[in-house]
């Protein structure tokens, strides 16, 4: 009987998870299912340039998948049984039930509210295609003059605000951050940006906690208001509740806990990458949800996975560390911030329309190794172990 691997989810991770199981398996042992709610896979990064009306290049899964003996299951997950080992789903059919043999937990993020009043009911968010299409058509429908306020002045909140500025200069656009300005970057970093956001007219609201959304802006928690049109929530991301509502040892985050081969600590047959998972990076410090860790983290499981079940005890170690930090400032300009192993600010780094090319290579060459996960010749091995071995943890 074959041994059953199922990959929940799409993005990043779990489409890098899976083309990497395809190339180390042989299909004569394995069968590999991914499930994922979206024909599509789509490139998360490239959100804000969707939200603002840039046009992104469709990737069917069922390419991406076609000829790699990995089978694809459009559905949602509903729940876990992670001790009858079992994923329940619903599509537009009814509902359904699959087992497994080894899981590959990939579900991501969306949006984190942080439990602030009135953003579900007034804030518009870009964690994922569905609401970045929201965001684009009200944008759409904003008359010259209107007020844009981005909440959130990280990676995404950055990108966010210089995006929407730079494609539409007839609006009012603002940024409040929560600290200073780009802090965790370096001076000549943070100085350039304050530069980008002075030539495109951004509103800078730093040391703003912002306590409150309402459909006329938002309310910072010492009384500052800072009216828009449309508010636009970039806090950061939560995981989906599915894992905290299994038996899987999870942070309190909702994240599943997770050795350094990606193999939870409670559950031997399952794995965990992306933004799903909570893992240690250098210095053992938590890796950030990001492409930058999900990636990698996908590489280490798969090939965890591929040598636990084909009898070797060792395998490679992914890098899990980071090396830059790849903003992108509109489409013409940037910065390239490079990081210590642990993510902290270099001295060195890139701006301008170098470091903007910098960064589109680096989304092109994602979005490419996406789209092409099984790459000729591939050398697939035998699955030797057996399923309570694998069950058990041992390799």
């Amino acid at each position: 009987m074959k041994h059953r691997i199922v990959v929940l989810g799409a993005g990043y991770a779990g489409v890098t998870a899976a083309g990497r199981l395809a190339k180390r398996l042989h299909p004569g042992d394995t069968e590999i299912t991914v499930v994922n709610a979206d024909a599509d896979f789509v490139e998360r990064v490239r959100m804000h340039q969707l939200a603002i009306g840039q046009d992104l290049k469709p990737r069917p899964l069922s390419e991406i998948y076609a000829g790699t003996d990995v089978t694809l299951r459009l559905a949602r997950v509903t729940a876990v049984d992670a001790d009858r080992r079992t994923v329940a789903l619903a599509d537009d059919h009814g509902t359904d039930e699959i087992a497994y043999d080894t899981l590959v937990y990939a579900l991501g993020s969306t949006a984190a509210d942080h439990g602030v009043p009135g953003v579900a009911e007034h804030a518009y968010d870009i964690a994922g295609r569905p609401s970045a299409l929201r965001l684009r058509d009200r944008l759409a429908h904003l008359a010259a003059g209107g007020t844009v306020l981005i909440v959130g002045g990280g990676l995404t909140g950055l990108e966010a605000v210089t995006e929407i500025a730079e494609a539409r200069p007839d609006l009012r656009v603002a940024l409040a951050a929560r600290g200073g300005l780009g802090d965790w970057l370096n001076g000549r970093a943070q100085q350039h940006l304050r530069g980008v956001c002075d030539r495109l007219g951004i509103t800078v609201h730093e040391h703003a906690d912002i306590a409150r959304v309402e459909a006329t802006g938002a309310l910072t928690r010492d009384g500052r208001e800072i009216p828009a049109q449309v508010t636009i929530w970039t806090t950061g991301f939560a995981v989906h509740p599915i894992a905290a509502a299994t038996t899987l040892a999870v942070a309190e985050t909702g994240q599943i806990i997770v050795d350094d081969s990606m193999r939870s600590v409670s559950h031997p047959e399952v794995y965990a990458v992306g933004d799903a998972a909570i893992a240690a990076g250098p210095g053992g410090k938590p890796l950030r949800m990001s492409c930058a860790s999900g990636i990698p983290m996908a590489w280490q499981a798969a090939d965890a996975i591929a040598a636990r079940l084909t009898g070797r005890t060792k395998f490679p170690k992914a890098p899990l560390r980071y090396f830059n930090q790849c903003i992108s400032l509109g489409r013409r300009d940037g910065i390239i911030q490079y990081v210590t192993a642990d993510d902290r600010a270099k001295p060195a780094l890139l701006t301008g329309k170098l470091a903007a090319r910098y960064k589109e290579i680096v989304c092109a060459g994602a979005a490419w190794s996406m789209s092409h996960p099984v790459l000729y010749p591939v050398r697939r091995h035998r699955v030797v172990a057996t399923r309570s071995e694998i069950r058990t943890g041992v390799s």
